[in-house]
């Protein structure tokens, strides 16, 4: 594996890490010289059993962090230090970075980031999907600069994002015009620091786009040494067509792909991981850079929209709404919603759940099936369809889809270059969200560590820390190394567990001693301190390139 290069250290550091030869560490890498004795550390995290994120096996050992960063590890550190953090042989390891997030919505309004923060997480990477930043990822950089956040955040460039600006939510293809244009707005992002392209290719107007004008976009984001991201056109019955769609625009555009929450969706289909690992697996085989990320759980969550036809949707809500009004459109509609359950053997629609619902919040909570037998309606799927298109109608829904099998979320989680992501934004408190926007981390560590054993420690930091930096160019984090941003997690292997559930999602998790971002102590015994020293991390620059 080819991990983040080591940044040169700036002259005056370099004068501080002496002592070399007194520090000679038995952690499985290069020795770590220390700081001048004379000049207290900012933070000495003491007696704790060091995961460093390259897979290899823990050692005991101290971490001693100066200015943002690690100045010394080594199995036992004599140094003045302004704090102290003693980890009682708790493991330490590099601060999770969360390769799937969507922070545009709400970053803003709780910039301290409690419940990814609270989950060990100290980097997201947002803009999947197909949607980033509006008005540009320039401002959204600048803006967690000067407002500040308790987390880093990296960004990719969103194509819906970008094909809205240029061809509003028209269902046809691009004219060359309006396909230079995107193409052009993709350069524009990537240079302002996005760390690839992504797609959202069930959402609107993505799913209008045909493969020819995804490639041009990725080729884009190429000219930049950006990766491709995608949340592929179909994760059920299509779901070999999808990825092998995807797989084909990496090839053609020369760049990396990262499969975006990697599952495959309805009972129809359990069982398919088997098949849909061997994809990626082979194109790695064949010379395709190709990776996954998952978040750990056999429940997804998106809007109610998507239950909807392609063709339904053109022209956004509006749109939507004329067509809901009109008897005989509305009968089709349902008609098409029946016909796709019923091949992916649903019965009902007792799966999908309401998480948020603003016109009855009352609803939040309950599945379809309830929903429609509290309207009165008959328990046929005809009638549940109505019942979600009442709600619709009345401004839409968040949903909670369990769709998947627990056994295809082990198999995915046990292959080794699948990534941790979220899939989940910054949470207040409102409504019924999934809980991996809480658990996700400490649920991999707690429930497919600790408890099943799908992979050791070593490994599942690996996944949370340097394959991520690796994957997104985060070049001096993911692992804990001198020189690297200090961005460390401290935690308790035995007691670290997710507590959010489904039933109640607004739980932070439990069994983290301590977080650091950027050398500041910003959660403390399970506690948010309110710090907020995160930074905007744009492609292409190592942390101390990075504006405070």
């Amino acid at each position: 594996m080819h991990l983040p290069r080591r940044p040169k250290l700036a002259p005056k550091l370099a004068l501080n890490l002496a002592l070399a030869g007194l520090l000679l560490s038995a952690c499985g890498h290069a020795p770590s010289p220390a700081a001048k004795v004379d000049e207290p550390v900012d933070l000495l995290i003491r007696g704790g059993r060091i995961v460093d994120g390259s897979g290899n096996a823990w050692v005991r050992g101290d971490i001693a962090v100066r200015a943002g960063r690690i100045v010394a590890i080594a199995p036992a550190l004599r140094l003045p230090a302004k704090r102290v953090i003693e980890a009682r042989d708790h493991i330490v390891a590099p601060g999770f970075i969360d390769t799937h997030g969507h922070l545009e919505g709400n970053l803003f309004d709780k910039p301290t980031a409690d419940n990814f923060v609270q989950d060990g997480v100290t980097t997201v990477i947002t803009g999947n999907c197909g949607a980033s930043a509006e008005g540009g990822l320039k401002g959204f950089f600048e803006r967690i600069e000067r407002d500040g956040a308790s987390i880093n955040v990296a960004s990719l460039v969103g194509h819906n994002t970008v094909r809205q600006q240029v061809l509003g939510l028209a269902n046809r293809k691009a004219t060359p015009a309006e396909q230079q244009r995107m193409e052009a707005l993709v350069e524009q992002a990537m240079g302002e620091g996005a760390v690839g392209f992504s797609t959202g290719l069930i959402y609107l107007p993505g799913l209008y786009s045909d493969t020819p004008e995804v490639v041009g976009l990725a080729r884009a984001a190429a000219r930049q040494q950006g990766l491709y991201a995608s949340h592929i056109r179909d994760e059920a019955a299509k779901v070999v067509e999808a990825i092998q769609e995807a797989l084909d625009v990496g090839r053609q555009a020369q760049l990396p792909v990262q499969i975006s929450h990697f599952k495959v969706s309805a009972p129809a289909n359990w069982g398919r991981s088997r098949e849909t690992l061997v994809l990626i697996e082979q194109a790695r085989e064949q010379g395709l850079d190709v990776t996954i990320d998952q978040y750990p759980y056999a429940a997804s969550s998106t809007s109610l929209q998507v239950m909807l036809p392609d063709w339904a949707v053109e022209g956004g809500r509006e749109a939507i709404a004329a067509r809901l009004a009109d008897a005989p459109t509305r009968a089709r509609i349902n008609a098409e919603i029946v016909q796709g359950a019923q091949r992916h053997k649903r019965t009902d629609f007792s799966y999908a759940v309401v998480a948020r619902h603003a016109a009855e919040p009352a609803l939040n909570g309950r599945n379809i099936s309830e929903i429609n037998r509290q309207r009165g309606r008959p328990a046929t799927m005809q009638a549940e369809v109505e019942t979600m298109l009442e709600l619709l109608a009345a401004g839409g829904a968040q949903m909670t889809f369990h769709g998947m099998s627990e056994e295809d979320v082990r198999r995915i989680m046990a292959y080794p270059f699948s990534m941790v992501g979220a899939d989940g934004g910054v949470q207040s408190g409102a409504g019924m969200p999934h809980p991996r926007s809480y658990g996700t981390n400490a649920r991999v560590l707690g429930k497919y560590v600790r408890e099943e054993r799908v992979m050791r420690l070593e490994e599942a930091v690996r996944r949370m820390s340097s394959l991520a930096a690796q994957r997104f160019r985060l070049q001096d984090r993911g692992l804990l190394r001198v020189g690297y941003a200090a961005d460390i997690v401290v935690f308790d292997e035995q007691t670290v567990r997710d507590r959010a559930t489904f039933e109640n999602p607004h739980q932070m998790s439990a069994g983290f001693d301590a977080v650091i971002v950027n050398g500041v102590l910003t959660v403390e015994n399970g506690r948010h301190l309110g710090a907020r020293a995160g930074k905007a991390l744009r492609s292409g620059s190592s942390s101390s390139e990075q504006k405070s």
